[in-house]
């Protein structure tokens, strides 16, 4: 695979976006293949692309390229039911990929975890092939009432007391949630940050929750803010935590929670007055979230960290999902640390990630051109990789944050990324917008766009 722009630092680098492009140009006397994944209420998210004809001495490119676009759409939308259809070569092999101990068994066990029920693969002709079915009910941007909103971060909350779309009062409470065990200390917390702001209202008319995790109506399935409590303490008294706060504070308040992630991209839609936007935080891992082009929350997963954006098997494997090519290598701290030594830079094994990063930081301020050139290569893996994104999402704007953003390393990051979309895919470039938010973009508080979360009736 020869690339326009390379990952200066990364010779082997396979951008998932070129085998896309590569497999549609490759493959167009093949056959249509639909992968699908349906989640909770029936909502199904659908991709649809073309391989080689099965039997034809392809079957192994095509099922390898198949397991990267199943496990994106997983990670992307979300969902318990994996449905292939118009290929039974790539459909067996995805079913024994996607099971209980075959190599996406961390994957289904997720999903089960996070839908609660069993996971399946089904297999069909491209004639009963699923339909896309998203949610119609718009989230996000209801100003009017009186309204609490309520940020959970892992080292401090945040609440505001909105009324009317002003904010009346706000405060930040730092907290130590990721380690305690006990759930009534997460209870407690939730519950005095929400009657604080509920005193400086005159009622409560909805609540709206940001806060890093899975939820599904609002009940929190996987979140690292209790990382300390037991399974028997979620499943009891965590699971419905907000809804219970939210049955203290007063009967029949409509609540609604969203993954912080989203809720920043709604921020960032608010302040910029815009819709189709993708936000991506690159920190400890890589953070994202979406407002589609109606300006609504999806209810999808956006878990990009796991998505797959390098088609090489050589590249390095993520600890925790045991796969190789998926975001969180690419798009944080840990990417700054993997190009390290191929940049001639020695790292301290015995500093944290996070004190790592700040020396590489530190050389970047210095003008060291190793550290640049580590910055260069990850701009060139996001280039690539909002390219292979916009196979998924309707994007006009993507708002890149993050402490591994920061300073003069984020402008050439952004910069090769920009140049990347201009000399492979200038069709995307002149539809999307790359930045990183400034001071306008970040006028609208997270807690205060949870807020605007709920509809009143």
């Amino acid at each position: 695979m020869k690339l326009k722009i390379p990952a200066k630092l990364d010779a082997g680098f396979e951008p998932m976006s070129v085998v896309c492009r590569e497999m549609r140009e490759g493959a167009v006397d093949g056959q249509d293949i639909v992968v699908a994944v349906e989640r909770n209420k029936g909502y199904t998210k659908v991709y649809k692309t073309r391989i080689y004809k099965d039997n034809t001495g392809h079957d192994e490119i095509n099922c390898k390229f198949i397991d990267r676009i199943a496990k994106t759409l997983l990670w992307v939308a979300g969902g318990f039911k994996l449905t292939i259809a118009g290929s039974a070569v790539v459909g067996e092999y995805i079913k024994n990929a996607f099971s209980h101990g075959g190599s996406r068994d961390f994957d289904v066990r997720f999903m089960e975890r996070v839908y609660e029920e069993p996971f399946e693969v089904i297999l069909t002709s491209l004639e009963n092939a699923p339909e896309e079915k998203s949610s119609a009910c718009p989230v996000g941007r209801h100003l009017g009432g009186c309204r609490i909103g309520f940020d959970a971060g892992g080292s401090d909350r945040k609440v505001s007391a909105v009324i009317d779309g002003e904010t009346v009062y706000s405060e930040e409470v730092v907290w130590f949630p990721k380690i305690n065990s006990d759930p009534n200390y997460h209870y407690e917390g939730i519950l005095d940050a929400m009657k604080t702001a509920a005193s400086h209202m005159p009622r409560v008319d909805a609540i709206g929750v940001s806060s890093a995790g899975v939820y599904i109506d609002n009940k929190i399935m996987v979140a690292s803010l209790f990382l300390k409590v037991s399974d028997e303490d979620f499943e009891k008294k965590v699971k419905n935590m907000y809804i219970d706060v939210a049955r203290e504070i007063g009967e029949n308040i409509p609540i609604e929670v969203a993954n912080d992630g989203d809720v920043t991209a709604l921020a960032g839609a608010m302040s910029l007055n815009d819709n189709g936007i993708l936000g991506v935080a690159m920190g400890t891992s890589e953070a994202a979230g979406y407002v589609d082009m109606d300006g609504n929350i999806t209810g999808w997963l956006n878990e990009l960290a796991f998505a797959p954006v390098d088609f090489n098997e050589g590249a390095m494997v993520d600890e925790w999902s045991g796969d190789y090519g998926c975001g969180v290598k690419y798009f944080s701290q840990d990417g700054v640390i993997k190009l390290a030594p191929f940049a001639g830079i020695e790292l301290d094994e015995n500093l944290s990630p996070a004190e790592k990063l700040k020396v590489v930081q530190g050389l970047m301020k210095e003008g060291d051109e190793r550290a640049a050139a580590i910055y260069d290569t990850i701009g060139a893996y996001f280039g690539y990789a909002i390219a292979y994104y916009c196979e998924f999402y309707d994007i006009k704007q993507v708002l890149i944050m993050g402490r591994v953003t920061s300073g003069e390393g984020g402008v050439i990051l952004l910069e090769r990324a920009k140049e990347v979309l201009s000399t492979e895919f200038p069709e995307l470039a002149k539809k999307v917008t790359l930045n990183i938010p400034d001071e306008k973009a970040r006028r609208v508080g997270q807690s205060v766009a949870a807020a605007s979360l709920p509809m009143i009736q």
